[in-house]
């Protein structure tokens, strides 16, 4: 087995794959691994419908040797160190690997223990959560029979940032369809200041929330979950600026100054996501302080690493002030791309920047869809063409179908081949 390699790629995911198979178009016999350990690859935004019942999980899996290029290694491997200096990335079993050029594309991992009580909470059948099993969700649907059911999400960055609302807005339509709305109260909570940051798309879901009937609680960061009382406790990220006033529906009420207790008889909660722990505990690789604190220190245009520069970030695991998306890779591959083959060639670097794309089909029931598009600073950027015949600000139908039908054959056939 080769121990070194032209470029070695970290993560076997959307972004590894990607990267691999738009690599392997353009160079035919660049050598190329990528380090993934498991045998399962996953198509996870298709889990939103799943846990609706209306998507059939076994078809969001394939076989991860069925995803990897031809002509890429696959070494089905943990890897548990970089050592920049080296260019050596250490694994579990398999020994060291050296590397030209190093692309780390190891997602993001949920912190089960991030909030008190989760871990032991999605144990219980009425808490569950569609990242990280979409079936217990739509069982959680099924056997709902009224009371609070609770939407939040933690105070962390996170993939797929709408989730947490989609679900929700799926729950809605369901709940009225089994005819136990009448006697339920919804509730979303966020740390954030508001359900959505691009202006555009942020009024057409403040009136499907007011449709709906949605209370919507801000600047609330889940910091407990009581499983044995089914209550959950929230932190008042501005407790100064938000007076608190009890609903008296939801049955809430005051802990101390800064906390808030709410009864629920349904959870679903985005939990904490973190970096993988090759970064997170590298102080070569990770951002040291702020709101992208462990996470992997690139260039947000060129994604290659701000002190390595035979190092790029791909997809989550990248310190970016953007959206954690498929989409976004669709974007930061090519980039990525470019500038490595550049480097390998010795030419000079191309103008292809990242602009922190990122896109959110923001699911508002069944048969209804928002495609939010943006990039940095929440500036709208929507596909001109979709836009020419479509508002995508708005709800359509014609959306639904393309996040239902129309995105999951792209990601199979065009995104992991490497042609979009």
């Amino acid at each position: 087995m080769y121990t070194h390699y032209q470029v070695l790629i970290v993560g076997g995911g959307t972004a590894g794959i990607m990267l691999a198979a738009k690599l392997r178009r353009e160079k035919r016999h660049l050598p190329i691994a990528v380090i993934e350990p498991s045998k399962d690859h996953w198509y996870q935004p298709a889990w939103t419908l799943v846990g609706a019942g209306t998507y059939n999980y076994p078809d969001t899996r394939r076989d991860e040797a069925s995803v990897i290029p031809a002509g890429v290694t696959w070494l089905q491997e943990k890897a548990t160190e970089v050592l920049p200096e080296e260019n050596t990335v250490r694994t579990e079993k398999s020994g060291d690997f050296t590397y030209d050029y190093l692309v780390l594309a190891p997602g993001s991992k949920y912190d089960l223990d991030g909030i008190e009580g989760l871990r032991e909470a999605l144990s219980k059948p009425n808490v569950c959560s569609n990242y990280i099993d979409p079936r217990k969700t739509w069982s959680t649907l099924l056997n709902f029979k009224g009371g609070n059911a609770v939407f939040t999400q933690a105070a962390s960055q996170l993939k797929c940032g709408g989730a947490p609302q989609k679900i929700m807005y799926l729950a809605d339509d369901y709940f009225r369809k089994t005819g136990v709305r009448d006697k339920s109260n919804i509730l979303f909570a966020t740390p954030g200041s508001t359900i959505f940051g691009v202006p555009e798309f942020l009024a057409t879901l403040q009136e499907v929330v007011k449709r709906k009937e949605i209370i919507v609680r801000t600047f609330y960061s889940p910091v407990k979950i009581d499983s044995q009382r089914n209550e959950v406790h929230f932190k008042l990220l501005q407790p100064h600026k938000q007076p608190f006033t009890a609903n008296e529906r939801l049955l809430e009420r005051m802990e101390g100054a800064e906390t808030v207790v709410i009864p629920y008889a349904m959870l679903h909660l985005a939990p904490p996501h973190v970096a993988p722990d090759i970064v997170r505990n590298s102080p070569a690789l990770a951002v040291a302080e702020g709101p992208h604190k462990g996470w992997l220190d690139v260039d947000p245009h060129t994604l290659q690493h701000k002190r390595y520069p035979n190092i790029y970030g791909l997809g989550d695991i990248a310190a970016l002030p953007t959206g954690k998306t498929g989409a976004a890779v669709r974007k930061q591959a090519p980039v990525v791309a470019a500038n490595l083959l550049a480097r390998l060639h010795q030419r000079q670097q191309p103008e292809k920047q990242y602009q922190g794309y990122s896109s959110c089909p923001v699911i508002t029931g069944y048969g209804k869809m928002v495609l939010a598009e943006f990039k940095y600073d929440n500036i709208r950027d929507s596909d001109p063409l979709i836009s020419r015949f479509v508002d995508t600000t708005k709800e359509q139908w014609s959306m639904w179908l393309l996040k239902k039908y129309g995105l999951p054959w792209m990601y199979w056939n065009l995104m992991l081949k490497g042609i979009m």
